[in-house]
């Protein structure tokens, strides 16, 4: 029985990555700090999901404490770790850059430095498609990285190269993960799709930074999960895209939600936000050739997904009132 750590196991792809090695009989240590960057009771809900699982065992800890990460790998004796924590969010980055650094940046860090002590030897990163900035889509992994638009890319762009370092150094195989615009059921709450439907669901109007007519690159969590852990599989050094490979316009997004949840939406507009692209794509020729992956899920049956969740599930986050884990 392969055992993988997994940090940011309570988050959104961490959950759904770790669900599905535990599905396919591995041993998962997942770790989590269930800070409140958004609403930890959706992190005691995707850890009651994975709680179901025999093989799972879950540690509260933060990454940014090396020492009290260094424990946990030497009595689990992984055969990988993913690194899947972070604080993610594009203008929330604006407001507290500070602690973005310290998660992205020093998290990471500890960590390739726990792999090179006790000899792990693959190491996969979640990154993001905000370090291409605004450049022009399809965006191609050699394109160029070095001007994003928030402290939130600068973090992951200087995770991901803290990563080619540890891997020129010390030979750790390691394998960058650009995550293109994830949604589905459980999402992050600070997500648009989450945020729309939430406020379709109350008769609330929709607040859009901009014309509407922003792209993005939307990608259901399920195939993420996917591609990350086919990135299991040792490449020495690799950065690779994982992305729907189709532009949605936002306020396109916003009639399928319509249609989804019958329901018309009152639409307020703002200037756009400085930290915001206005479109996003990936080139998946690299993740096709080197994980076999493509994404599977098409939009429209991702959002429908989602909204079942709404519907169905959202209302089990209001008996973990407390927020504790289980």
């Amino acid at each position: 029985m392969p055992t993988y750590i997994v940090t940011g196991c309570a988050g959104f792809i961490g959950w759904k990555t770790s669900e599905r090695l535990l599905q396919q009989g591995a041993r998962v240590v997942g770790i989590d700090n269930l800070n409140n960057a958004y609403d930890p009771r959706l992190k005691v809900w995707r850890l009651r999901q994975l709680h179901q699982y025999p093989n799972f065992q879950f540690v509260r800890a933060d990454i940014t404490e090396k020492a009290a990460l260094e424990s946990v790998l030497q009595n689990s004796h992984p055969e990988a770790v993913f690194n899947l924590a972070a604080r993610a969010g594009v203008r929330q980055s604006l407001q507290d850059p500070w602690s973005y650094y310290d998660t992205n940046v020093i998290g990471t860090l500890n960590l390739l430095e726990l792999c090179r002590e006790q000899g792990i030897s693959k190491f996969v990163l979640a990154s993001t498609s905000s370090v291409y900035g605004a450049g022009t889509p399809p965006f191609r992994e050699e394109d160029a990285s070095d001007r994003p638009l928030s402290p939130y890319a600068a973090s992951k762009r200087a995770a991901e190269l803290l990563c080619a370092t540890y891997h020129a150094l010390y030979g750790l195989d390691i394998t960058v993960l650009r995550y293109f615009t994830v949604y589905g059921p459980a999402g992050r709450p600070d997500m648009s799709l989450y945020i729309f439907a939430e406020r379709l669901l109350r008769d609330e109007p929709l607040e859009i930074f901009g014309d509407g007519m922003q792209e993005r690159d939307f990608t259901y969590v399920d195939d993420i999960a996917e591609g990350t852990i086919r990135a299991l599989r040792p490449l020495g050094f690799a950065v690779i895209n994982l992305g729907n490979s189709q532009r949605v316009r936002l306020l396109d997004a916003i009639a399928i939600l319509e249609d989804a949840l019958q329901r018309r939406a009152r639409l307020v507009f703002y200037p756009a936000h400085p930290a915001d692209v206005p479109s996003t794509e990936a080139e998946i020729s690299r993740a096709k050739a080197l994980l076999g992956w493509e994404p599977r899920t098409p939009f429209a049956e991702g959002v429908r997904r989602l909204v079942q969740w709404h519907l169905h599930s959202r209302c089990e986050l209001e008996t973990h009132a407390d927020g504790n884990p289980p």
